[in-house]
């Protein structure tokens, strides 16, 4: 075997890879000569990287090559690793020439981060996650992001962090950030536009500086109610707070009192230097607006729901009946509590309304008596206009996706949006209901059994029944010179179901016809037995077309009842585009996550394997990348399940599901009689 690869041979193994960018002014032969003067392992190292380049773009790729012999002088191949992975990310987020600065000036990088002991964000993403979801309130996302930041959606946190001699310490610094920017959304920071207030100041930059610094200062006592450990090193941050500043400790310290120290200490006051500095992100304003806006709408809806449910259909008809109010009290470093009231009356909150409820309080402080009015959707029934999804053209949610090359996500590479269906001829369900009247009926018995089964617990200290094993084995030890056993009962115990489903239905081009019409059969079918059986469950169908246009279609949410409007939906569906997976199951299992369920299924119903004609989705990328989500979606307790009717998925599901979490359908014309059932025998 030769120690290394010469300078002809890599030559031409670079004119292969490099081709589209070479020219008689720009050879591969001084790239080839600096590479063979590395040994064999950084060798195929470089290789390896530039092919895996070549995929995004064949210039990054050459002038990685031109950067790497230099650089693996001076980085090891972690390091490297590292400092290339930054420079994609780079390239996916601001474009080749801030990709290109950092890959020449790899000195600067080796000497900034010490990766002995640096921190990286993909290194603990699962347990920062898992750590502000636990902290409570609505639930954000945490990702990578170009500043540290919260647009009130998202936390955004740097890709690595070393500034401590320690990795441990550079963990706990994530942990820090974490908290602060999560207290941040829980405690009012975004009550106001601080980036406007901001603003009006001669260096807006430095008055954002100062208020953070404030910030820090008044959510500090907060976090400690609940988290001390981070609440002490917030204190190392910030140091012993200016006597001005003292107020802002004081329990009932608010964002105003930030804002007018603020404008008195503009000038005054330097905040401490840090080795990261938050930033206020542009856009938390606006997203907070939209999402007020949006759950306001959600929350009069479910209020109407709700009030049918207590009064019977047409309360609050009557002005002097069926009235909403809040009692609001502060709880001990926990935010905003509440008590709904009916006509005066206290009222547990169902989940849902519980969840809007909440959600406007973190945005608004408390909630105006005109955002508690009970008002239908527009054919009068409740939960129509409950979770109203973003339309085309609005923002859309911005999803990572994993590169099987890179071993490494592109961080907000795939755009999603949910787009509304187009109401279908309500005749195709009545003429399901028709055809499959019996096979329905079978199945609503069956889920009937399912939903009242009860277990008998034996050996029980008392009970219904005597348990005849139990007091044959104490007439036998009672005979044997034993004392007589107290368990001799059996009990029966109803088996409450506490699940969550989700049915993730694929709408690409490729289920047209037959196929189509199949699904939506059995929709319909699930949809009828379901019903009886009273699990919490949504539909979404999913299609698409390249990275900037991956679509979800509500069908059924959580907050909706199987009404006219869901069954017009089915109807609706069509055959779209292509099955570009990843970012739909990341988009679902956030969904599925905001649900209180002890058990959570997602369940996809599809004819094909993930497909895309574009940004070389299809194929091996497109399997690894929907792998990668659905281990996600099993990190975050989230069961998943296929059903196919594609003939060759016994080639890729067992590597994408497991052996078990998929199921054949032989043929099409079967499927509208086995989900249902599939799904009796996953919950049985």
């Amino acid at each position: 075997m030769p120690k290394t690869v010469d300078a002809p041979a890599l030559q031409q193994q670079l004119e292969y890879l490099l081709g589209p960018v070479l020219s008689a002014r720009r050879s591969a032969a001084p790239l080839a000569q600096a590479i063979a003067t590395l040994d064999l392992a950084r060798q195929a190292f470089v290789l390896h990287w530039i092919e895996v380049i070549d995929r995004s773009n064949y210039e990054l790729a050459y002038r990685f090559a031109a950067a790497a012999p230099a650089a693996l002088e001076v980085l090891d191949e972690t390091a490297a690793r590292a400092w290339l992975l930054e420079a994609l990310d780079r390239y996916d987020r601001e474009g080749l020439h801030s990709a290109s600065s950092l890959l020449q000036d790899h000195a600067a990088f080796g000497t900034a981060v010490d990766h002995a002991v640096a921190c990286n964000f993909e290194e603990c993403a699962g347990v920062l996650r898992l750590f502000v979801r636990g902290l409570g309130g609505r639930t954000l996302q945490v990702e990578a992001g170009p500043r540290v930041s919260t647009d009130t959606d998202t936390l955004f946190l740097p890709a690595r962090i070393a500034p401590m001699p320690s990795k441990n310490e550079n963990f706990n610094i994530f942990k820090g950030l974490s908290t602060l920017l999560w207290a941040q959304n829980r405690f009012g920071s975004h009550h106001h536009d601080l980036a406007s207030a901001c603003a009006a100041y001669p260096e807006p930059g430095h008055a954002a500086d100062l208020l953070m610094h404030l910030e820090m200062l008044r959510l500090t006592p907060r976090i400690a109610a609940l988290v001390p450990g981070v609440a002490r090193l917030l204190e190392n941050w910030h140091g012993n707070p200016d006597p001005r500043c003292l107020r802002l400790q004081q329990p009932g310290a608010t964002t105003c009192d930030s804002l007018v120290l603020l404008e008195q200490l503009y000038g005054r006051l330097e905040p401490p230097r840090l080795p990261w500095r938050i930033h206020l992100h542009t856009q938390a304003s606006a997203r907070r607006e939209a999402r007020v806006e949006r759950e306001r709408g959600e929350l009069a809806a479910l209020l109407a729901q709700l009030l049918e449910s207590q009064r019977g259909p047409g309360a609050g008809e009557d002005d002097d009946a069926g009235r909403f109010s809040i009692d609001h009290h502060r709880g001990a470093g926990d935010g905003t509590n509440y008590t709904l009231r009916l006509d005066g009356q206290p009222l547990q909150a169902p989940p849902a309304v519980g969840e809007r409820i909440e959600s406007l309080l973190q945005d608004l402080g408390e909630i105006p008596d005109d955002y508690l009015q009970a008002q239908a959707g527009p054919d009068g029934n409740a939960a129509d206009t409950a979770g109203t999804a973003p339309q085309e053209g609005s923002r859309g949610f911005h999803y990572d996706e994993w590169d099987c090359q890179r071993r490494h996500y592109r961080r907000s590479w795939c755009t999603l949006r949910e787009i509304e269906i187009k109401p279908g001829n309500s005749a195709f369900v009545d003429a399901t209901l028709a055809r499959y009247r019996p096979q329905i009926e079978g199945l609503k018995r069956s889920f009937e059994v399912l939903r009242g089964e009860d277990r008998r617990l034996r050996r029980q200290h008392h009970g219904d029944d005597l348990d005849l094993d139990a007091v044959i084995d104490a007439r036998i030890g009672v005979r044997n010179g034993q004392e007589m056993p107290e368990r001799l009962f059996t009990r029966r115990q109803k088996a409450e179901r506490d699940l969550a489903a989700l049915f993730m239905v694929d709408m690409s081009g490729s289920t047209k016809g037959w196929i189509n019409e199949a699904e939506r059969e059995a929709l319909v079918m699930l949809c009828e037995a379901l019903e009886v059986l009273g699990d919490r469950y949504a539909i979404y169908g999913f299609s698409g077309v390249t990275r900037q246009r991956c679509e979800i279609y509500p069908i059924k949410r959580f907050s909706e009842a199987y009404n006219t409007a869901v069954r017009a939906r089915i109807a609706g569906i069509t055959p779209r585009d292509y099955t570009r997976m990843g970012a739909a199951i990341r988009h679902l299992c956030t969904l599925l996550s905001a649900v209180d369920a002890r058990t959570r299924l997602l369940v996809t119903l599809s004819d094909g394997k993930p497909d895309d004609y574009s940004d070389h989705y299809r194929g091996e990328y497109g399997i690894e990348d929907t792998r990668q989500a659905l281990l996600e979606a099993h990190h975050a307790g989230i069961r998943p399940f296929c059903i196919t009717i594609d003939h060759e998925a016994r080639d890729y599901l067992p590597h994408l599901y497991g052996p078990v979490s998929w199921t054949l359908v032989d043929q099409v014309e079967k499927l509208p009689l086995k989900v249902a059932e599939i799904y009796r025998r996953l919950t049985g």
